[in-house]
């Protein structure tokens, strides 16, 4: 099928999915619809998407009362995420939204619900899973290829301070490090260990030059069912080398480590994953990853569009999704109460 799609949020990401994931995917995907408030960046987008009047619009209704369509694109603010979803579904579409879905897991429920009552697929694109070296970090894991797994580091640094105070938009967002990136890692956690998280801990770190209003660093303890434990480290303000999105992985297995990063950004694609084995005798090999000609955010959209027709849940529906939520949520009380805190315990 093509996917006719309403797309909500043109803002500077909203239109980075037209203009890079959604343009990688044309013979699958049609926008015939944007829906942005202010009218400034609808009518940017209108210019730059080559659009015509009846296909822009300031409110979801009236998009979907006057624009055949077939699913929701929602890169709008994440408050608004659930809202919208929901409108949407109810009006017969299937719904394809930004990470994180909700800020609570409460108010995610919702939404699952309102997917389970209406029959449509409600996917979160969560799309760091859809990298080869993510792929194949979880086959090793899964695999038992060094044999048991024991704990779990993680590195994630970037420098997003340059910005005078007060002029980024992204120095005022809620949790900019827990809700906004942290919860692609905790993501990619659940997706390796296949089991859910128990008890986390966590500390902002901000050193004295961040400029931003809540946390742009923290350290994080996590422990999952089995007992894994996993130490994360993230920072928007590092004066440390910078890694790639997916940060550093090192996972020490019984039989050696497994250290994997992905997710270069840019142009780059697939071109920065890496994937290697130290064995306990000190022998290091470079893991072969599988091609992936789609990735990212692209192959997050095939998987929705494969979901609406076979009718199979996707392996990021927003119901599979609430343990990633649960943690994000735990990790911000615990930022805030200073002690351990429970994950929530969703399915």
């Amino acid at each position: 099928m093509t996917l006719k799609l309403i797309h909500v949020g043109l803002g500077r990401w909203g239109m980075d999915w037209e203009t890079t994931a959604l343009e990688a995917i044309r013979d699958r995907v049609e926008t015939v619809a944007v829906v942005e408030a202010f009218e400034p960046t609808l009518e940017k987008a209108k210019a730059t998407l080559k659009l015509s009047d009846d296909q822009c619009f300031a409110t979801l209704d009236d998009a979907l009362k006057s624009v055949e369509s077939d699913a929701v694109l929602i890169t709008a603010p994440m408050d608004a995420h659930v809202p919208l979803a929901i409108k949407a579904m109810r009006a017969g579409r299937h719904v394809l939204v930004e990470k994180p879905l909700a800020g609570s897991v409460e108010e995610a429920k919702e939404a699952v619900q309102v997917a389970e009552e209406t029959g449509k697929v409600l996917q979160v694109s969560q799309n760091y899973r859809f990298y080869p070296a993510a792929r194949k970090a979880a086959e090793l894991v899964h695999n038992e290829a060094l044999g048991d797994l024991g704990t779990i580091n993680i590195d994630f640094r970037q420098w997003g301070n340059e910005a005078e105070e007060g002029t980024n938009p992204h120095y005022r967002f809620v949790h900019p490090l827990i809700f906004d990136m942290a919860i692609h890692h905790f993501d990619l956690l659940r997706l390796i260990l296949r089991q859910e998280p128990v008890r986390i801990y966590v500390q902002q770190s901000d050193p004295h030059w961040s400029k931003y209003v809540e946390e742009a660093a923290a350290t994080m303890v996590i422990t999952f069912a089995d007992g894994t434990v996993v130490s994360y480290r993230g920072s928007w303000v590092s004066s440390d080398l910078r890694t790639y999105w997916t940060g550093d992985w090192r996972m020490e297995c019984e039989q050696g480590l497994i250290y994997w990063t992905g997710r270069q950004g840019g142009p780059h694609g697939t071109d920065g994953d890496k994937v290697t084995i130290r064995t306990r005798d000190g022998k290091v090999k470079d893991v072969a990853l599988d091609e992936m000609p789609i990735w990212g955010r692209s192959a997050g959209v095939l998987a929705f569009i494969e979901a609406i027709e076979t009718g199979i849940e996707p392996e990021n529906s927003a119901r599979r999704n609430l343990g990633s939520i649960a943690l994000m949520e735990a990790a911000a009380k615990s930022m805030a109460s200073g002690q351990v805190e429970d994950v929530e315990v969703v399915s």
